[in-house]
């Protein structure tokens, strides 16, 4: 095999014993065994897409279950366990810790990639240089060079892709997409974004212990371009979300989610300028907190906008919200600020005027907007040679340079000018490194 992508690593592949598999796949037989194999036996030859997985825990287990119904020919994990759950469901499916030999199998038409952020990109290069079709979880990658060269090679080679933003098939954000266009809230000079991550520590130093590394998983690979560094469970799994080797805090983990909205209907691609203030950023994680502003210039249609992200329990000020008494603050939503009214929009469902009350005779608009047949449809039926996805590419690469210029402020703790035409921000040197980030030895785009 050809390596377009020079991934060597130092401890090269460690293949995983029959013996060590047999072990986790005793663990790991549940109710979930048997209903998989009776979808294996209904597929149709011809019919169904041919799919690898890889990583198959966590987002990948969903994004599994979701797919269950086409060819699952191909599993792959870094953690033993997790593989072996997987392969209870697909017995027919081959399986592989190292994802550049699941990429080998010829069979395969299309991978999906639930991996950590830091190696989002890799996988995604590999798998699109050999001309598979790719669905990718978000946020896309895990710097703005990266995203760039992905966004490029996917339009190279003319494959098709998805950004694992499923409520963008939502028909709320086509009901959202109307009401602005149809000038419900009037023009719209103010946005703001709040989440309640995050949910694992951050504001931390690096753990000065080397516990042993668990037998079942493969540290070498699971770092990928990240550098070395031992094994600790303050890291894997889950917590590696707050540490920026590997993650993207809370504004990466629900950014590309909460901002999804605003972003498609208020174009706000190439924010100007972008400042941060937070408690606890430091080298190694992202902050216990953060408040970051973004500037945008005037879009046509679209008037000069200001957009503020919060996290780490920090919210708007709940008058904004005008919230009946006693009523809580709503989490992981967005709020449009127009000149004539508010809109607030709860990730994944139904977008609603503030205050409440507003919507007692609120004539919607006419629909123009046409509805999603489904976010994981979308994305097998432009494999299949239909028209993009949704949340292709294209379209998912801007909006995750929107969150990861955010947490370029927060490293540098300055604000940063940014000139999207030459990908480069213009007055703070400093940043250049958050912007791309070197790869460890062996491992390069």
């Amino acid at each position: 095999m050809s390596k377009p992508l020079g991934l060597k690593t130092s401890a090269g592949f460690a293949p995983l014993s029959r013996r060590r598999f047999l072990r986790y796949s005793a663990c790991a037989v549940g109710v979930g065994a048997v209903s998989g194999l009776a979808r294996a036996q209904s597929r149709i030859a011809g019919q169904k897409l041919n799919l690898g997985f890889i990583a198959t825990g966590g987002q990948g287990a969903a994004n599994l279950k979701e797919l269950a119904r086409e060819n699952i020919v191909a599993l792959c994990d870094v953690n033993a366990k997790n593989l072996a759950a997987a392969a209870q469901q697909f017995p027919g499916a081959k399986v592989y810790q190292d994802f550049r030999k699941l990429l080998e199998q010829k069979d395969i038409e299309a991978v999906v990639i639930s991996t950590a952020d830091h190696t989002h990109a890799v996988v995604t290069l590999l798998a699109m240089r050999l001309g598979k079709h790719v669905y990718s979880e978000q946020p896309l990658t895990h710097s703005i060079h990266e995203n760039g060269v992905v966004v490029q090679a996917a339009r190279d080679h003319k494959v098709a892709t998805q950004m694992g933003v499923s409520a963008h098939a939502a028909d709320g954000y086509r009901d959202l997409v109307e009401w602005v266009e149809a000038g419900v809230i009037g023009p719209v000079h103010e946005v703001h974004a709040w989440t309640d991550r995050p949910l694992w520590p951050q504001g931390l130093e690096r753990p000065p212990d080397t516990p042993a590394l668990p037998e079942y998983l493969n540290w070498d690979l699971w770092l990928g371009p990240a550098p070395v560094r031992p094994y600790n469970p303050a890291y894997e799994p889950v917590k590696w979300r707050g540490w920026w080797d590997f993650g993207s805090g809370a504004l990466g983990d629900m950014g590309c989610h909460i901002l999804d909205a605003p972003f498609w209907v208020l174009n706000l691609r190439n924010p100007s300028a972008i400042e941060a203030e937070s408690s606890g950023v430091n080298p190694e994680t992202a902050p216990k907190w953060s408040i970051i502003r973004y500037s945008f210039p005037a879009r046509p249609p679209h008037p000069p906008l200001k957009l503020t992200w919060y996290d780490g329990g920090r919210q708007p000020e709940p008058d904004l919200l005008e919230l009946p008494a006693g009523q809580k603050m709503p989490v992981n939503c967005a709020l449009l600020v127009g000149e004539k009214g508010k809109i607030l929009i709860p990730v994944g469902a139904a977008p609603r005027l503030v205050p409440e009350s507003a919507m007692k005779d609120f004539k919607t608009p006419p629909q123009t907007q046409p509805r999603s047949i489904g976010h994981y449809r979308e994305w097998l039926e432009a494999c299949k040679g239909g028209k993009p996805a949704g949340c292709n590419f294209d379209y998912a690469g801007p909006l995750t340079d929107l969150v990861l210029l955010g947490n370029v402020a927060l490293r540098t703790g300055k604000r940063i000018e940014w000139d999207a035409q030459n990908a480069k921000i213009t007055n703070v040197p400093e940043a250049a490194p958050f912007l791309c980030p070197p790869y460890r030895q062996g491992w390069t785009l």
